[in-house]
């Protein structure tokens, strides 16, 4: 296991951290875990949006913040549900800064790095975010933790939202007795593309022309790439989660921008000055061996 630092596509003080097998590299100053790949892998699974390379957020590059979200990609967190967020912030949009793509104090332990927010003023809660390889298997962990520091109570969940490339297919495991009709919820209006369902196991591929957006109970979800497979688990408890119930959410960005999220959600918490919640969401990593996309998708689960 080692962490270094490293320059990132125009962005200075990043960590790479390696464990012969993965990597990931986290960016403090938009506070993204912005790549995972195997080792050797020059493409990597998380989407990066080359066109932004080296830029900050408009607030963090000290002019005023114009309303235009800037779509860096990788992997962050947000607070759910969305549909709360004008009554916090006076907006619908773009995102909380703090919890978006703010600069993030980063700290290295011997096998993690810890990212740490400034403090949100609508939410009054800061994000940490602790980042880490497991020693001998291709399995990176990101426990986030919202910090209620600030202001008076609010009702909010973790919702870690992870962009990543264009791929053959994605994948959710279906639970045995799904509340959802089908195993999914429509979020917008537009269908999935090519939506199939086989073994338990949804499928669909990215929609070239339309926002598409569904939510399952389903806890563990599949990115499958031409050469490898990306698995995420989210942590699973009792709770209401948002939206319906959802778990984990799958959106489709249409073109010209090639990529697609994979989401998991913590259940909701009414939070007060002082108290904690955290979600843990595990990515593992696994090279191609077939070149059946459901097959892989069934092989990861």
């Amino acid at each position: 296991m080692s962490i270094a630092r490293i320059s990132w596509h125009g962005w200075p003080d990043c960590f790479l951290i390696q464990n012969g097998i993965v990597e990931a590299v986290i960016v403090p100053s938009i506070g993204r875990v912005m790549q995972l790949r195997l080792r050797g892998d020059t493409m990597g699974t998380f989407w990066e949006n080359r066109a932004l390379d080296g830029q900050l957020h408009p607030l963090a590059a000290h002019h005023p913040l114009s309303g235009e979200w800037l779509n860096f990609g990788g992997d962050k967190c947000w607070p759910a549900p969305q549909s709360d967020w004008p009554k916090l912030q006076g907006r619908d949009w773009p995102p909380p800064a703090a919890f978006d793509s703010l600069p993030m104090e980063a700290m290295a332990t011997e096998r993690s790095v810890v990212l740490a927010s400034s403090i949100d003023p609508a939410f009054g809660i800061q994000i940490v975010r602790h980042v880490e390889l497991e020693a001998d298997r291709p399995v990176m962990r990101i426990r986030s933790e919202f910090r209620k520091l600030l202001g008076g109570p609010v009702r909010t969940a973790i919702w870690t939202i992870t962009q990543m490339r264009e791929p053959e297919r994605v994948s959710i495991l279906l639970p045995a007795q799904s509340q959802f009709t089908n195993g999914y919820t429509g979020l917008l209006d537009a269908e999935p593309e090519d939506l199939k369902i086989d073994e338990g196991v949804l499928a669909f591929v990215r929609h070239p022309h339309e926002c598409v957006k569904i939510g399952s109970d389903g806890a563990s979800l599949a990115w499958v790439g031409r050469t490898c497979v990306v698995r995420i688990d989210a942590e699973q408890g009792p709770g209401e989660y948002p939206d319906g119930g959802c778990l984990t959410q799958v959106y489709t960005n249409p073109d010209p921008l090639h990529y697609v999220e994979l989401e998991t959600i913590g259940p909701l918490a009414t939070m007060s000055v002082g108290e904690r919640i955290q979600r843990t969401a595990v990515y593992t990593v696994s090279p191609r061996s077939t070149p059946d996309p459901q097959a892989e998708a069934l092989k990861a689960f």
